[in-house]
């Protein structure tokens, strides 16, 4: 499994697991590094396949990855039939306020990580969790583009500051 979101996520140096699972802190952390280690924690948990299983879960480790993001960002995270994670990859990148979404690049991908479902999720810099009419058809577009080939859209995230807004948990699914 992979998650090309997490590839620069390590564990601050300040900052210690100790063999019970809890940790310690080895002189002062910044808030930078507090950040770090919450991306860290979600990443191993998510590399583990089974983070995707909770939708709390799936909501934290989006909210970590993309809440801090001066620019749109629009992420899908591929899954198995059991909600497995096989790879959560940034597959746009826009600018403050819009971010060019194509089904095709997604179904694409979709088909060639043998995904039996996916979760979409996306941020607003502006930190504002309404979801638009843009995000609306953009969804529409990717669930009816995916349905074709038999891929299941699980949820679409909507992500502002640490707030988050779910397709799903809206019935707009």
């Amino acid at each position: 499994m992979h998650c090309s979101l997490l590839d620069n996520t390590t564990m601050p140096a300040a900052l210690i697991r100790e063999n019970s699972g809890q940790y310690s802190a080895k002189g002062d952390l910044t808030e930078q590094d507090i950040v770090q280690a919450a991306q860290a924690i979600l990443s191993q948990k998510f590399a583990q396949g089974d983070v995707l299983h909770n939708a709390k879960m799936a909501h934290q480790f989006f909210t970590t990855q993309l809440a801090a993001l001066e620019y749109e960002v629009f992420c899908v995270a591929f899954l198995t039939t059991q909600h497995q994670v096989i790879a959560c990859e940034q597959m746009f990148r826009g600018t403050l306020s819009f971010a060019n979404v194509y089904p095709r690049e997604v179904v694409k991908r979709a088909l060639a990580l043998n995904a039996a479902s996916v979760i979409l999720a996306h941020n607003h810099p502006s930190g504002s969790t309404n979801i638009s009419e843009s995000d609306k058809m953009t969804t529409d577009a990717l669930a009816k583009a995916l349905n074709l080939v038999d891929v299941q859209l699980v949820d679409h995230l909507v992500i502002g500051g640490t707030r988050v807004s779910s397709f799903s948990e809206m019935g707009l699914l």
